[in-house]
């Protein structure tokens, strides 16, 4: 979440938030959040711990299946970290929906593995395609005269294994800014 401290908070929507540490983390730093997940229990224990932790009032937690439909509003950031599933779920038409939800000069912000764990040569119980995180870009079909990448890339991050091991697993970052004014194209 470092490209994301260096924003003056306003609107944020957490998309997959599971229980809730991105939007707690964004919340403690000023953004007012939507977070939606399509765990009810996920969103329940979110919202307990949110309230906990003093940024429960700047927070909204919504149970949302975004195979069936897309949240509502437009938001300085959108926010899918690691929006993967273990059933077949079809990324693109929620991120492009996701894309749609920013606000001129808003970011969307996508993290997610680039591969499985180092541990395991397929990511169990998971139904996940592991694609460049320019295959991600290119399959949103941003117009390039309203979006520019501010950061495309694998960035490593150091694991623990199962077994005590310390390993590295890389993730894919994008970072895509909504242009403020674009040139009518």
């Amino acid at each position: 979440m470092e490209v994301v401290s260096e924003l003056t908070p306003g609107d944020a929507l957490d998309l997959g938030s599971g229980e809730g540490g991105d939007a707690i983390w964004l919340a403690s730093r000023g953004w007012r959040v939507l977070a939606v997940d399509l765990s009810e229990t996920a969103v329940r224990r979110a919202a307990e711990d949110a309230r906990a932790r003093g940024a429960g009032e700047r927070i909204e937690f919504r149970q949302f299946d975004l195979t069936a439909g897309f949240p509502e509003g437009e938001f300085d950031l959108v926010n899918a970290q690691f929006l993967h599933s273990t059933f077949p779920l079809d990324r693109t038409p929620i991120f492009r929906a996701a894309a749609g939800a920013v606000r001129p000069g808003g970011m969307l912000l996508i993290v997610d593995h680039a591969g499985p764990p180092p541990w395991h040569s397929e990511l169990e119980g998971h139904a996940h395609t592991f694609v460049a995180p320019e295959e991600v870009v290119a399959a949103l079909e941003l117009p390039a005269a309203q979006w520019e990448p501010a950061e495309i890339r694998s960035a490593p991050r150091e694991v623990t294994t199962p077994d005590g091991d310390t390993a590295t697993w890389f993730d894919n970052v994008m970072v895509l800014r909504r242009r403020a004014y674009t040139s009518g194209v």
